[in-house]
């Protein structure tokens, strides 16, 4: 199948007529479709399964409200509603060998209080009445509304198949719908409908009224089983909205400082503790002030003091040692003469006696200090102590700077605590949707009770009524004939029991391959998953982990967890032939940067030979932008006017104003 245009007149928030060529060639499958959020995005997608199913559509848009005045609400606010809106989508697709085009066009207008539908329907450019009018019955042979439902995704969509149980319901519908166990189901279904039917005379009144009687309690615990699946799906549908009330409630109570109310206690603590550090801290450094710290005050001084303390020593050698130099410079002279010239001699001892005056010299200094030589070694030590309790000081400076700055953050984030009759409405809230969600909770449970064991009695049911069947036909005149068809269904329902059996087999086998193998294309952690199991009883997704164990799906992070649900919807893809185009809105959220680059560059381009992609700016970025241009077919940009509240498609994308919508 291949969408080539759709045309949107005056739906929802697109004004007047906005047209988007959707046809794709090998090797460019993507149609970008760029939009801010409430731009328009999601509304685009509901067109898509408005136009081709109408009432039975999955719009998220609608929600429980009826399909006439969801139809009218989706009129454009400034269009005339007698005029209407108009979805227009052409589609080629392959029938009985042959390719089809069809051009679907539903529109609708009100007339007072009562509002008209029309489809209107073209195949290969002449229009059918006969499909026109039944076009709600010959979509589904063309595409099952559980079929197509498969590849409209948009971000929420893929995000609720995170979750194992909605998971398995997908798998058991894709499975069943869209790889054809469901004919063989229907097939054996015929089969026993035929057996059921065989005419033969003779029998018994009470046999007669026996089955009739069991024909008419069928179709009541059918009707009590077609009940409890509505209250199931009823109760899901009011669960899920519960959720999202108590999601709110949750970011309303996070918004407004509950995280910070519940850790009250424990910031109080803490600033108790950093107040005792800081003390300790400031206490710590007046005891160093009360030492020899201070003296830095007087560094000079203590410098010419140092200064001075040597001088007076040198002094005081070079007094204690002119006596002695007088006596040893007059034995050098006397043991030299005669070994030196007269000259040579007469200059030696001018120099020694140079020596000696400036020696004495040195000696008659003035004493300032006079220090002993304990009194020295202190002051020469000083230095040392003082630089030692330097350090120690900058050292309590900087952590009593950062004890202060804790304080103050801790001071600060305790002002942000709101008060307790402040926080009291968000905490009454949370807790009234917790509780809903617990009440909902458990009336789904109940529900699903009751709806197994209106299926149990089903079945017992309709066990006995072929049972009795059975027995009526034994009794027919064509017993012979009649045991014949009887048997020939018997055989081929067993036939086909174990065909539907290798087939599902076969298929969920498959279906593992192709799930695991996209998921580890996806994954840029290795090593975390080494195979993944689907069950063919609840169609539970299970991941193992490198130790053949079952992987807790708590230990993958939110994106993780995405991405196993893409892998699944490009699984179901890739097994069922990749015939149908995919359609995928907002896909990124909650996904790194390098997750992001893994689905532009392994998913997007082949997850179908059409692939209808609806991003925002942020998702698909300037640098995604340049990694997918090699696989775009065209680009648009949905253009929001804020102050006529209206949506107009322009082509190109962000980053490319201006560029041709064909990349």
């Amino acid at each position: 199948m291949l969408l080539r245009n759709i045309t949107l007149h005056d739906f929802g928030a697109y004004r007047g007529e906005q047209s988007l060529d959707l046809t794709t060639t090998p090797g460019r499958p993507i149609v970008l479709i760029g939009g801010m959020n409430g731009c328009g995005k999601t509304t685009l997608l509901d067109a898509l399964q408005l136009v081709l199913y109408g009432p039975r559509a999955r719009c998220s848009g609608r929600g429980n409200r009826p399909y006439e005045t969801y139809l009218r609400e989706c009129i454009n606010r400034q269009a005339d509603p007698a005029t209407g809106a108009e979805i227009e989508l052409e589609f080629a697709i392959t029938v009985e060998g042959e390719e089809r085009v069809y051009k679907v066009c539903r529109k609708w207008a009100t007339s007072g209080k009562t509002l008209h539908e029309y489809v209107n329907v073209l195949v290969d450019g002449s229009f059918s009445k006969a499909i026109s009018e039944s076009w709600a019955d010959h979509v589904e042979d063309l595409l099952p509304l559980e079929i197509g439902s498969l590849f409209f995704f948009d971000g929420e969509k893929i995000e609720s198949l995170a979750d194992p149980d909605r998971a398995s319901a997908v798998i058991e519908s894709a499975v069943h719908s869209l790889l054809g166990v469901n004919t063989v189901q229907q097939l054996r279904t015929d089969l026993l409908a035929l057996q059921r039917r065989q005419k033969l005379t003779g029998e018994e009144q009470e046999t007669v009224s026996h089955i009739r009687a069991l024909e008419a309690r069928h179709d009541t615990i059918q009707e009590e089983v077609d009940a409890t699946n509505a209250r199931v799906a009823e109760l899901r549908s009011r669960l899920d909205a519960a959720k999202v009330v108590l999601d709110n409630a949750e970011y309303s109570f996070q918004q407004d400082g509950g995280e910070l109310y519940e850790r009250r206690r424990e910031l109080e603590n803490r600033r108790k503790d950093v107040a005792k550090a800081l003390a300790a801290t400031e206490a710590a450094l007046v005891d160093l002030a009360a030492g020899p710290l201070p003296l830095l005050l007087v560094g000079d001084q203590l410098n010419a003091a140092h200064k001075q303390a040597i001088a007076e020593q040198q002094a005081d050698e070079s007094a204690q040692i002119l006596g002695v130099l007088a006596d040893r410079d007059g034995d050098i002279l006397g043991r030299l003469n005669g070994l030196l010239s007269t000259d040579d001699l007469q200059g030696f001892r001018a120099h020694l006696e140079r020596d000696r005056r400036e020696r004495k010299l040195a000696g008659s200094a003035e004493r300032i200090l006079e220090l002993t030589p304990d009194g020295y070694a202190q002051l020469a030590g000083i230095d040392q102590v003082l630089a030692h309790e330097l350090r120690r000081g900058r050292e309590l400076r900087a952590q009593a700077a950062e004890l202060a700055a804790t304080a103050e953050a801790l001071d600060r984030q305790l002002a942000g605590v709101p008060d307790e009759k402040q926080i009291a409405t968000r905490i009454a809230e949370r807790e009234q949707a917790l509780r809903r969600v617990h009440q909902l909770e458990a009336e789904l449970d109940s529900a699903l009770a009751a709806h197994s064991i209106s299926k149990g009695r089903r079945e017992a049911l309709t066990a006995e009524l072929q049972r009795a069947h059975e027995a009526r036909v034994k009794t027919l005149v064509k017993a012979e004939e009649v045991a014949r068809v009887i048997a020939y269904c018997d055989r081929q329902r067993a036939v086909l029991d174990k065909f539907g059996a290798a087939l599902l087999n076969r298929h969920i086998n498959r279906l593992e391959v192709a799930v695991l193998d996209s998921f580890s294309k996806l994954m840029h952690k290795r090593g975390l998953v080494s195979d993944l199991r689907i069950d063919t009883d609840r169609y539970r997704l299970t991941l193992i982990d490198t130790d053949g164990e079952p992987l807790d799906p708590g230990r993958l992070s939110a994106g993780e967890r995405q991405l196993l649900a893409v892998s699944l919807v490009w699984g179901l893809a890739r097994v069922a032939g990749n015939w149908l185009p995919s359609v995928i809105d907002t896909p990124l959220g909650r996904l790194d940067s390098r997750h992001r680059e893994h689905l532009v560059d392994r998913y997007f381009p082949h997850a179908s030979h059409q692939v209808l992609l609806l991003s925002t700016d942020e998702e698909i970025d300037e640098r995604l932008l340049g990694r997918l241009k090699s696989s775009l077919a065209h680009t648009y940009t949905l253009v929001h006017d804020d102050t006529t509240f209206t949506t107009s498609v322009q082509p190109g994308y962000w980053w490319t104003s201006g560029a041709a919508h064909v990349a």
